[in-house]
């Protein structure tokens, strides 16, 4: 991997934004209490609930895979089942920690591009009220999804109405979600809470925080509980201000959107230039990824240059990721490189 030079790996290599940076410097300046009981945290609640209503209970936990699996946790019991996507991040990259932590079964469904329809959840529910099967409660998806594709508020809407049917609840993974909300060109509670999700992970890290995601509940007899799965999934952080100012920096002066709005920019710009050097885009470009088949022989050599990762080693389909870092000049020399490769 090439040293030095900003890459296409993952908006997980960036660093940490300037302002959100200023923000943890201020916050380590005096004494403040611990686990939650700080101004910065507070602040940072009273700001998620200027997003998604008075009533939403937030919680503050340290990386994405807690959010997730503490979220989910906290809306099933050991013998439920939880459908997603077969590329989902609980089922791919979590490792067993949704297993471990809820006890359930993950039921995968596999679509081209990642998200979920209301027919194919419908499908996977089976033996209601058979003791022998596990029984589903949970449907979860991704915004983004792992492909880079984004869910509008009318097929979050469509999902929640199959779970509303069944007695189910729709948990949202959004360790993207500011760059589905760019994408949409919509408010964060116009895709969520007013399209029916019950639970939602928001993702902090892959948008210019150093570490820090939130679990935000949009019925609050779901939270009553979730104090104490906090606590023992070991997420109850003692300096718990640091990640709050995080939160409080992003949230403020639409930090958030500005650093999704370029990510999905430069994402858009990488997708032109490798199509006009002979790539072929195999997702929709929705938001701050970009999915591509590239000339076999260009993909080691680019990797060298600004190392990305190959998402399927059957087909050498690549994954290429922007983030608030990339910049114009890092996409053309991709494209140069790559164009050089081709000749």
């Amino acid at each position: 991997m090439a040293t030095g030079k900003r890459t296409f790996a993952s908006d997980n290599y960036a660093g940490v934004h300037p302002e959100v940076m200023e923000a943890l410097i201020r916050a380590n300046a005096n004494h403040a209490g611990s686990y939650g009981a700080d101004p910065y945290t507070e602040r940072a609640v009273r700001l998620f609930k200027q997003f998604f209503g008075e009533d939403a209970e937030v919680f503050l936990v340290y990386n994405g895979t807690a959010a997730n699996t503490l979220g989910l946790s906290a809306i099933t019991k050991s013998y439920n089942s939880i459908i997603c996507s077969s590329l989902a991040h609980i089922n791919v990259d979590e490792s067993t920690a949704p297993e471990k932590f809820t006890g359930c079964k993950l039921i995968t469904i596999d679509s081209p591009d990642c998200k979920l329809l209301p027919e194919q959840i419908e499908a996977r529910i089976q033996r209601v009220g058979d003791q022998h099967h596990p029984q589903v409660k949970v449907i979860s998806i991704s915004q983004s999804s792992e492909y880079g594709t984004v869910y509008t508020a009318d097929e979050v809407r469509a999902l929640s109405a199959v779970a509303k049917k069944h007695n189910l609840y729709l948990h949202m993974d959004g360790s993207r979600i500011s760059n589905a909300a760019v994408s949409l060109n919509a408010e964060f509670r116009s895709f969520t809470r007013d399209a029916g999700v019950d639970v939602l992970s928001f993702g902090g890290t892959k948008n210019g925080m150093m570490f820090g995601e939130a679990v935000v509940f949009f019925n609050p007899d779901l939270a009553k509980d979730f104090s104490y799965i906090r606590k023992q999934g070991m997420q109850l952080h003692s300096k718990m201000r640091f990640i709050g100012a995080q939160f409080e920096a992003l949230l403020s002066n639409d930090l958030w959107k500005r650093n999704a709005t370029h990510a999905n920019k430069m994402a858009r710009k990488l997708a032109e230039v490798i199509k006009q050097n002979g790539g072929t885009i195999t997702q929709r470009v929705d938001a701050n990824g970009v999915f591509a088949m590239l000339p076999v022989n260009t993909i080691a050599p680019l990797q060298e240059e600004r190392f990305f990762y190959i998402w399927n080693d059957v087909t050498n389909e690549v994954r290429l990721m922007c983030s608030f870092e990339t910049s114009e000049e890092d996409v053309e020399a991709f494209g140069k490189r790559m164009g050089e490769l081709k000749n």
